[in-house]
């Protein structure tokens, strides 16, 4: 009895019996042979010196494959732990902006504020892990909250990865225009002759306002009373209108009123002025060096854990893209914000490197955890 065999293709043509990828007269990849012809042993052996043929074949998992070739088939959304109008809102909705075209698909903003960035982090912790709910987290609520919380309802270090670190955002410490310092050291003098008359605004406990000013307490001896807020909006507009005289907060949210003279900047932290604002010197030019005022750890985009690593290098890619184009880095300047875009392996070591300076300085204000 004879055995059936497919017809051969034309001249030029493609065997559509053949499996792609594999050598043509295989007992695999050619349904013309006459597998009566060989035996079962060397059929097997045959197919086991394919392997490495075959495995890019059957590399990619179904999920896998599902989660490179469709993501995003929906609207992807970016979380902020803090209230719309704060830096943090700015840059993620200019940052979905740009996204948006690159996937092709919406990118909506969701803030979702309180408890100093805890709410928001643990609803994108508890989120699918499918590359559709992401944060857009400041240093604190990653960082500062292990030492402010006895027990937080997740962990940053095993409960979420790292996507990118979209920007270094610069901040600047100002006063009201009432305050009449124009410099650090003269702000420093002017509270120490009235202890607990003047009052220093934060977006939470443990965050860079709060350890400054319990660094001020500690070591010039002054009183200053720390006003914390659910966010940035709230805090500056509380400064604006004089019932707090005093802080360190984002470049873009502060900067507007600055140049309307409602605020006078005195200082920034880092090693180097800010692009935003060229006349204000640093900390470190006043004679203020301590790692207080110099520390800086960037704005980074995070996901759940678990989200798979196509999708995450994914989105990793196209946020390094975005924050290279041109209006990108426009809007970028405005906000007093230094580009990054770096891979999900250097957010994450950058991670590592930066979380114990940032532990330091959150126990150096002496909170008690809650």
């Amino acid at each position: 009895m004879k055995t059936h065999h497919t017809q051969a293709p034309a001249a030029g043509g493609h065997n559509d019996g053949a499996m792609p990828g594999l050598p043509a007269g295989s007992c695999a990849a050619d349904f013309s042979t006459d597998y009566t012809a060989l035996s079962r042993r060397s059929c097997l052996r045959h197919l086991a010196g394919l392997a490495p043929a075959l495995a890019p074949v059957f590399a990619l998992t179904p999920a896998a494959a599902h989660a490179q070739g469709s993501y995003p088939s929906r609207p992807v959304r970016i979380i902020v732990q803090f209230a719309a109008g704060g830096s943090s809102d700015i840059l993620a909705r200019t940052l979905g902006d740009g996204l948006s075209k690159r996937l092709g698909q919406p990118v909506i903003v969701e803030n979702r504020s309180g408890a100093g960035g805890i709410i928001g982090t643990d609803y994108v912790v508890k989120s699918a892990a499918d590359g559709y709910t992401l944060l857009l987290t400041v240093p604190g609520p990653i960082a500062a909250n292990l030492v402010l919380y006895k027990k937080l309802p997740y962990d940053p270090r095993t409960d979420l990865r790292m996507v990118s670190d979209v920007a270094g955002q610069r901040t600047v410490m100002a006063v009201h225009s009432s305050v009449p310092a124009k410099t650090f050291a003269e702000l420093i003098e002017l509270v120490r002759k009235a202890p607990g008359d003047y009052a220093m605004g934060s977006w939470g406990a443990g965050t860079q306002p709060h350890q400054i000013q319990a660094f001020m307490e500690r070591k010039y001896g002054v009183k200053v009373l720390h006003a914390a807020y659910k966010g940035e909006s709230p805090m500056v507009s509380d400064l604006i209108s004089g019932m707090i005289q005093m802080t360190s907060a984002s470049i873009s949210t502060l900067k507007p009123y600055i140049e309307s003279g409602r605020l006078r900047a005195l200082a920034v932290p880092g090693t180097s002025r800010a692009t935003a604002l060229p006349d204000v010197p640093t900390f470190a030019e006043q004679g203020f060096r301590d790692d207080v005022y110099t520390f800086m750890a960037p704005t980074s985009l995070m996901a759940p854990a678990k989200t798979p690593d196509a999708i995450v290098e994914r989105i990793g890619r196209e946020v390094a893209v975005v924050v290279r184009q041109p209006e990108m880095l426009r809007r970028l300047q405005e906000m007093g914000a230094d580009p990054i875009g770096n891979t999900p392996a250097q957010a994450a070591s950058d991670y590592q490197s930066y979380l114990p300076v940032a532990i330091a300085l959150t126990q150096s204000t002496g909170v008690q955890p809650n």
